[in-house]
């Protein structure tokens, strides 16, 4: 057992899911300003692996999933843990608390969470102010950095694009890649942004006013759609040029969590693993663009299996959350 193991995660665990959560967010944001005792205490090194997707160089193929450096409080930390890339959100145009505690819940004999956190973060401009300090400080990570966006809670459905417009315009030149976020089961309506109508106006959106030269976007997408749902979206990111898809979100399907302990919001981690890679199956049935895998990988068998299947990349979340930074070291083995 390494060293979060054996002593940080019974610490951590013995919080409420959301403190536990705040309370590495706050270390982590500590020790930003110190990636050398971050890099110390990770243990060892993570081997290079180098690739090029979507223009991009990453210093091997892990990164962290949006969710949980909602912020961007802590990219400097990241980098120094080892991961070979960071998406920090997911940020909305209006700052907002999110939905009502509790609303984190852990299930360790799964390996799994349920959130339904509802976007909960400081807003655009606060995080783009923090994101202009880092760069202005030369502290700014050399690793790639997404900034995923969603749509404001108190924002309709038909002003959608003009939202996350505004967030867009206002990130755009602090990242070196985007993530339209419209998976997310915790803000009423927003999976409805997955129709090609919905989202191809969201895109074009975006794109009309970036002009060219376009920096990579991506799209989110949930495990939960039908194959034709998802072979459509496959054809629009062909058809709009996109950088690639990111698959997938969080599950609602809980059929794995007993009704007693049931609770209301997205499934991740092991749970989610077999629709995370059904999804995966039919996007590279259908096209060549760059995917990143997300969803039940926490071991280096997992990461595999998402390689050989055709990942380009790999992200991480709650197994993060359970087995700390020794995660990165275990899923190292696969590449």
């Amino acid at each position: 057992m390494d060293f979060y193991s054996r002593f940080l995660r019974p610490i951590f665990f013995s919080l409420d899911a959301e403190e536990a959560h705040d309370a590495v967010m706050s270390l982590l944001q500590v020790g930003a300003d110190f990636p050398g005792l971050v890099r110390m205490t990770a243990g060892a090194k993570i081997p290079a692996s180098p690739r090029m997707v979507a223009g991009m160089e990453f210093s091997n193929p892990v990164g962290l999933a949006a969710g949980m450096d909602k912020n961007g409080l802590a990219l400097p930390a990241w980098e120094a843990l080892g991961f070979g890339f960071v998406e920090i959100g997911t940020i909305t145009q209006h700052s907002q608390p999110g939905n009502p505690k509790p609303r984190l819940f852990r299930y360790p004999e799964h390996q799994a969470l349920i959130n339904r956190l509802g976007f909960n973060n400081e807003g655009v401009e606060s995080v783009a102010t923090r994101l202009e300090g880092l760069h202005a400080s030369g502290r700014w990570p050399r690793i790639p950095v997404g900034l995923n966006i969603g749509k404001s809670k108190v924002t309709s459905a038909e002003d959608a694009h003009l939202d996350y417009l505004a967030s867009f315009k206002r990130l755009r030149g602090l990242e070196d890649y985007f993530v339209i976020n419209v998976s997310s089961p915790n803000t009423p309506g927003l999976r409805d942004l997955q129709s090609t109508e919905a989202l191809g106006r969201i895109i074009r959106t975006l794109r009309d006013w970036e002009g060219t030269p376009h920096q990579p976007l991506f799209v989110k997408v949930a495990p939960d759609l039908a194959e034709e749902d998802l072979v459509a979206i496959v054809q629009l990111a062909e058809s709009e040029k996109l950088a690639g898809l990111i698959a997938t979100n969080t599950t609602l399907d809980h059929s794995v969590i007993p009704t007693g302990r049931d609770q209301t919001g997205g499934l991740s981690g092991l749970p989610v693993r077999a629709r995370s890679m059904n999804a995966l199956e039919i996007i590279r049935k259908h096209t060549r663009i760059p995917v990143i895998a997300c969803g039940g990988i926490s071991d280096a068998a997992s990461a595999q299996e998402r390689l050989v299947a055709g990942a380009d990349l790999l992200q991480v979340y709650t197994s993060f959350v359970y087995q700390g930074p020794g995660l990165l070291r275990n899923l190292a083995a696969a590449f």
